[in-house]
């Protein structure tokens, strides 16, 4: 029988009746062996995230300010989850013992970390599931980066003892046993490395969305689905602000072949979205996209130098003006004598100038603009690749509507293509996109 990997976000596991869906869905498959929760997420519109509270009374200590009221807040919420679902677990020493490492200035990964852990003990409590701490078999190495394989190696050998278990996601430990959180979101990465570990059929992530959707449904009403998705369009996706998973959470499945299945705890009936290696060419539709996905606010610099394709170490020198003023950049597009720069916006708060007179200065361009509120649109999917017609139907889709392009960038896959526009006409643009794709979708 093949192994499954449930990981449950935050809103799967805020209260007393989200628990009870969550176990609904454990036990109607008995597949289901090891089960990774985040901590409680929103309940209701304007309700607080446990993390977010943890958070809060790490920075109310540092800055010398109580925390208890934040604390008993956080701690009636877990109260409350145990009272509702009947069960008799002993959780005031745990909250005890959170509260007075609070106080005596623990770390906030530490802190942080103790919203997966409690909910944890709750959810092993009450699926009867035998609990695992992420700290005992997830770890990270003396500079705070994630050991991959010795996780791999611990914690493969810790789930051959346990036929089904509870590890809570978002941390482990670093090398002195110090509590070490991954980012914000980082439970879909701890179900990954638990799916890779457990040698798992597939890796569930249950969320309060089904899936991804072609384009975001608060700019495409009624936009289609995406049942079946690669690895590779939903980096492409990701990069370009399609957020339902972490970005890193692809990666210890994606080496072990192991597909990821997005599913809505609210809605399980539903099929959600798969995510698996390698595309089934037979079944893609040629002319077709997956998805598309944008972000707002980017600036362009754009760079003339007569013969710039002859002057050896050009960009070189342009890019090390970026680096020493610690800009990443996200596209590079270029022509025999122009290249552009294409930065988050964010990035360049307070350091425009300075670029720009590095640039002048290590470069000496004959021109440098600057083109700022711009947004870029990624169209992504393998039914792109090859087809004849796909670029001229997003570009003449985009001249009906009259919007201007101000940048093309394609992936020498030939699986993505990238636009740049004006911010002011983004949602247009992704509208005129889809609608110009609507006949291949299902």
């Amino acid at each position: 029988m093949g192994i499954k990997v449930a990981k449950f976000g935050g809103t799967s596991v805020a209260d007393a009746k989200q628990f009870m869906k969550v176990k609904a869905i454990v036990q109607s498959d008995e597949q289901r062996c090891y089960v990774v929760p985040s901590a409680p997420g929103r309940r209701f519109s304007g309700d607080e995230k446990v993390t977010d509270m943890l958070y809060l009374c790490h920075q109310q200590v540092q800055n010398s300010i109580p925390f208890e009221q934040t604390f008993d807040a956080i701690s009636e919420r877990y109260r409350e989850i145990v009272r509702e679902l009947g069960l008799t677990l002993e959780l005031e020493s745990h909250l005890s013992e959170i509260r007075q490492r609070i106080a005596e200035g623990a770390s906030a990964d530490y802190v942080a970390s103790r919203g997966e852990y409690l909910n944890g003990l709750i959810l092993a409590e009450y699926l009867n599931y035998d609990f695992i701490d992420a700290k005992d078999v997830i770890r990270f190495d003396e500079n705070g980066r994630y050991d991959e394989e010795l996780t791999n190696e611990i914690l493969s050998e810790r789930l051959k003892k346990h036929k089904r278990a509870v590890i809570p996601g978002f941390y482990g430990s670093m090398p002195d046993g110090a509590t070490k959180t991954f980012s914000r979101g980082g439970s879909d990465i701890t179900g990954a490395i638990v799916a890779r570990a457990a040698q798992a059929e597939v890796y569930e992530n249950w969320t309060d969305v089904s899936g991804f959707m072609v384009a975001d449904p608060r700019i495409v009403k009624d936009t289609k689905p995406i049942k079946q998705i690669t690895y590779r369009e939903l980096r492409e996706l990701s990069y370009m602000g399609a957020t339902v998973l972490h970005d890193e959470a692809v990666f210890p499945v994606r080496k072990a072949g192991i597909p990821i299945h997005i599913k809505n705890t609210n809605a399980p009936e539903h099929p959600g979205t798969k995510i698996i290696s390698e595309p089934n060419l037979s079944e893609i539709r040629p002319g077709s996209i997956t998805g598309i996905a944008g972000k707002k606010d980017f600036t362009v610099i754009a760079i003339y130098k007569n013969r710039m394709n002859s002057e050896i170490g050009f960009v070189r020198r342009m890019l090390s003006v970026l680096e020493e003023n610690r800009i990443s950049f996200e596209h590079l597009p270029s022509g025999i004598d122009t290249v552009c720069i294409v930065i988050e916006t964010s990035q360049l708060n307070g350091k425009l100038d300075k670029v720009v007179q590095g640039i002048r200065e290590a470069c000496e361009p004959d021109t440098i603009d600057i083109y700022p509120n711009m947004a870029l649109i990624a169209t992504v999917g393998y039914g792109m690749a090859y087809t004849p017609g796909v670029a001229a139907r997003i570009f003449t889709a985009l001249y009906k509507e009259n919007i201007n392009i101000r940048m093309i960038d394609q992936g020498s896959s030939e699986i993505n293509i990238i636009v740049g526009i004006e911010n002011d006409v983004f949602e247009k643009a992704v509208q005129a996109i889809y609608n110009a794709f609507a006949e291949f979708l299902e």
